[in-house]
């Protein structure tokens, strides 16, 4: 297996880790093997980028056949677009190093926990296209082929996460013009990529409304999108098992969503099987 490290320099001097797990190809099995990617972006308010939501959920995914990146792109008080403009830099470099990383170029998932989820939409929909062209990236050429969010921020409107957009903006938090250019659930159109969603009912930190608001705009775009709401569970579960259950508030072991993995990967091999 490659372990990979690299860094990312951000647009404001900051610095994000960019760290891959890659299955090695073998003679006795497929030596041209092609896997397909997830590129996984933790959440954490935009303040801070989570352990839980990163190792742990890579090595689920790599057990079960995928290459998977992590991106601990750069938060507080780095502002926007940093972190968006790191992202796309994480998906260019997976996708030129197709060949050393034995990656299918055409089928590279983004997964997005929380604020890392407005994060992985930002990069998937248009809603972020002028500040990539901006950077030097071209937004088709780093959009990802998949979305899959956890209990994503969505809405910078009344039922948003306030605490991730004072982080992700600063003294432009109440910059309304920039507000709804970050508003995901006003951008999803025909470039977004089919989306996989879950969120638990009970989640009080992110209202489930979030994750209704960007199905709804996706049935209005006619944008395949696959959604899971889970009656009970914080926010921040990850896997929602022992494995991500530590010492913090999120500290949750909730039987009901660990299937959420599973489901995920069912519907990606199902989304890339059709393409």
């Amino acid at each position: 297996m490659q372990y990979i490290e690299r860094t990312i320099a951000g647009i404001d001097g900051s610095e994000a880790r960019f760290i891959g797990y890659v299955a090695d190809n073998s003679p006795e099995m497929d030596p041209a093997r092609r896997r397909t990617s997830i590129l996984i972006l933790p959440g954490g308010g935009y303040a801070m980028t989570s352990d839980r939501e990163s190792e742990p959920v890579a090595l689920r995914f790599l057990g079960r056949g995928f290459n998977v990146f992590v991106l601990r792109y750069s938060v507080r008080p780095s502002r926007y677009p940093v972190a968006l403009v790191e992202a796309g830099e994480a998906m260019r470099l997976i996708r030129a190093h197709a060949d050393e990383w034995h990656v299918d170029p055409q089928r590279v998932a983004v997964l997005g926990f929380s604020a890392g989820g407005h994060l992985a939409a930002n990069l998937a929909t248009t809603a972020g296209d002028e500040d990539l062209h901006a950077h030097g990236l071209n937004p088709d050429e780093v959009r990802p082929d998949a979305l899959m969010l956890a209990y994503p921020v969505v809405t910078s409107g009344p039922l948003a996460h306030r605490g991730s957009f004072r982080c992700l903006l600063g003294e432009r938090a109440d910059d309304e013009e920039l507000l709804e250019r970050l508003s995901i659930e006003r951008h999803i159109d025909a470039k977004t990529p089919p989306v996989f969603v879950w969120h638990t009912m009970t989640d009080t930190s992110v209202p489930v409304e979030n994750t209704l608001m960007l199905i709804g705009a996706c049935r209005d775009a006619d944008v395949s999108v696959e959604a899971h709401l889970f009656p009970e569970g914080s926010h921040g579960l990850s896997l929602g098992d022992e494995e991500t259950a530590g010492a913090s508030r999120y500290a949750h072991v909730v039987e009901c969503v660990q299937s959420w993995p599973q489901l995920a990967e069912a519907w990606l091999r199902r989304t890339f099987a059709a393409s």
